[in-house]
């Protein structure tokens, strides 16, 4: 029996006994760190809990025994820089093996873990150290993101502590050396030191359209909603070994990459990657023969362009699928290669999985599924009416039976953000999608205009601010083209200053300023210049009306 089944009743025979009969027991005090990562540390201490390797060759294997073990010495290191109860930390890691040895380490201790990507720039941080009062940010040696934290370090007066993993720098507290000589025991904190169920455990940035990235709160039962995630939509089991494409920056990290993975006693399997390589990836598979794999149907879309006969893929007993609508094609071209009828989701930074395709339910490729139990989802109209099948609407959370768990706790620092999108006991996704009459969802899109690109959301406001920075633009608008490779790419939509001409050059200009003063993915791949915006009565851009015209000329070609 998987640890998972502790606090889950009975199984399922069907979709229509697991909506109504599943239900999760959540525990007084539960803390993943203690109940779940040091339960099987202590009872199953050889069982492998974590497989990491690099594309250097590098490998790296860890019991739950040694989880347990360097989880304490990042909770006494931790301790002992004056990390504690409540305080943030940023982790800035990557895919490195010292991500979950930092994340477990700082939940014993009752500390909030801000995951971050390293792709963040220097105004970035400053933003997200400021609104998140970020008092230590532990980083990769990797690359230039410790530059940009020294230079965020002057704007941000809560952060006090640099500590860099995989190297070292002058200014900076060394975590793989000092780490090694701290205790390798933990006791739980006791009292008002200990954590309990509504604590704040995670914080996460999530970009909108209409300001800088909201702040996500999640609270210490958060990782006990991916039960769902993982034993009934990704499929893990006991000794499986999964593999999650996401870098631990990202939410979906967290969904496919710990929590759920560990409750189901499944191996996580980790390729520590700079660059995504289908081939490397397909090597890794048939290497360590991996059960069960999840990717944004980017990594899809690059694996099919290659000869899948040329590798031993017997072992994979699934295929999952988020982050877009699934093409067709290639579900249909995964299916005559494996055999394997892939599964669809839909989730939030906010909650947990919200709509899938369960294992009982037959695929319809391109719809996310059936509505998860625990959750009451609902499409509804402009009147707060339950949409009829194939009327469009927005997804909604109904909560007057109570938050369910793996749901947000709110908008960290912001009422305002949070009752604006949940109240009346219903909290708005921002999603539009339909139902059909058996009762599959089938995404239409967001009502924010957030842009979905290799897995990446970029918001419009995010690129349009950092566009409005060169003295080139006068106006512009950011909104998403349909790529057959990336899912959807960023395209910038110009009015130019006076004296300013377009130009090819000007165009590379603006693309080279993106990626120098934001996250570099989100950088317009496509620049249009115009004499005039479209825009309503009240001045707001119409990017609907964008995205209408982009569609027409596409279809004359």
């Amino acid at each position: 029996m998987a640890l998972y089944e502790k606090y889950v009743n009975g199984t399922f025979n069907n979709y229509e006994d697991f909506k109504k009969n599943f239900h999760i027991t959540v525990p007084d005090n539960f803390n993943f760190a203690y109940d779940v990562v040091d339960l099987l540390g202590d009872t199953k201490p050889d069982k492998l809990a974590l497989l990491w390797c690099n594309s250097s060759g590098d490998e790296r294997k860890f019991t739950f025994s040694d989880i347990k073990k360097y989880s304490n010495k990042a909770a006494n290191y931790f301790t002992s820089l004056g990390i504690k109860k409540g305080d943030k930390v940023m982790l800035i890691l990557k895919r490195h093996y010292q991500f979950w040895f930092a994340i477990i380490g700082l939940h014993k201790i009752g500390a909030v873990c801000v995951p971050a990507t390293n792709l963040l720039t220097e105004k970035d941080l400053v933003y997200r150290n400021n609104a998140a009062d970020i008092k230590m940010i532990l980083c990769t040696a990797d690359g230039d993101i410790s530059d940009s934290v020294d230079a965020c370090e002057s704007q941000s007066p809560s952060l006090e502590i640099k500590a860099m993993a995989g190297g070292s720098k002058i200014g900076w507290h060394d975590f793989d050396t000092e780490l090694e000589v701290q205790p390798d025991t933990f006791k739980r904190p006791t009292g008002e030191d200990d954590t309990n169920n509504d604590d704040m455990m995670l914080l996460y940035f999530t970009s909108g359209t209409t300001g800088y990235p909201k702040m996500v709160e999640h609270d210490y039962t958060y990782p006990l909603g991916h039960i769902i995630t993982s034993a009934f939509w990704h499929n893990s089991y006991d000794n499986g070994i999964h593999l999650t494409v996401a870098e631990t920056g990202w939410a979906k990290a967290v969904w496919g990459k710990l929590y759920g993975q560990w409750l189901c006693e499944s191996i996580i399997f980790v390729h520590d990657m700079d660059r995504f390589d289908p081939i490397d990836l397909l090597n890794k598979i048939q290497k360590y023969k991996l059960t069960t794999f999840c990717a944004p149907p980017t990594i899809y879309r690059f694996l099919i362009k290659e000869d899948l006969s040329n590798w031993d893929l017997s072992s994979l007993k699934e295929f999952t699928v988020a982050g877009e609508a699934l093409n067709p094609e290639i579900y249909n071209q995964i299916l005559n290669h494996t055999g394997i009828k892939m599964r669809e989701c839909y989730g939030q930074t906010e909650a947990v999985a919200m709509v899938c395709t369960f294992p009982w339910m037959q695929p319809k490729p391109g719809s996310m599924g059936k509505p998860s139990p625990e959750y009451d989802i609902d499409i509804i109209n402009e009147n707060n009416e339950s949409c009829t099948p194939g009327e469009v609407g927005e997804i909604v959370i109904k909560t007057d039976k109570g938050r369910p768990i793996g749901m947000f706790k709110g908008y960290y620092k912001s009422k305002e953000l949070t009752d604006k999108a949940w109240h009346d006991n219903i909290y708005r996704t921002g999603d539009i999608a339909w139902k059909d009459e058996d009762g599959y969802y089938w995404y239409v899109g967001r009502s924010d205009d957030v842009i979905k690109s290799s897995g990446y959301k970029i918001g419009p406001f995010e690129v349009e601010s950092a566009l409005m920075e060169h003295p080139a633009v006068l106006e512009c608008a950011i909104t998403g083209v349909p790529d057959d490779l990336r899912g959807q790419i960023v395209k910038a939509t110009i009015v130019l200053c006076k004296n300013y001409s377009a130009s090819d050059a000007l165009s590379q200009e603006l693309k080279e300023h993106v990626k120098s003063s934001t996250a570099p993915y989100k950088y317009p791949r496509i620049i249009e210049f115009v004499e005039s915006l479209p825009k309503t009565i009240s001045g707001k851009i119409r990017r609907v009306e964008i995205r209408g015209n982009d569609s027409d000329k596409a279809k004359k070609n």
